[in-house]
């Protein structure tokens, strides 16, 4: 798969784990295992990527005793993830021209 589009496709999917409630690195992969694998290191690039295009914003809260980063989506982070849906859309018409059958006809 080419990278810039597993880019923006992991980058989407982060944002989709949080997009109902706050959430901290270790349950965002936990969320995301069952659809995409995802390393530590991988996830927290992504998390500093949205941050700094402000499609998140972080807090730390204690947890029992230490300090956990909390991920809150913003307002442009869901409409980045609205973009997507549309995005895909036309993704899947290319999909649909590119894996049809030959019919014979040229």
């Amino acid at each position: 798969m080419d990278i810039q589009l597993k880019r923006g496709l992991l980058d989407v999917c982060v944002l989709a784990a949080i997009k109902n409630e706050d959430s901290y690195g270790y349950k965002i992969i936990k969320d995301m295992k069952p659809y995409i694998e995802l390393s530590e290191s991988t996830l927290y690039t992504i998390l500093k990527r949205l941050e700094g295009a402000a499609l998140l914003t972080v807090r730390s809260a204690e947890h029992d005793g230490r300090l956990r980063k909390y991920y809150h989506i913003t307002e442009a982070g869901r409409i980045r993830i609205k973009e997507f849906e549309q995005d895909w859309q036309e993704i899947l018409r290319i999909y649909q021209f590119v894996s049809r059958e030959d019919l014979g006809n040229e």
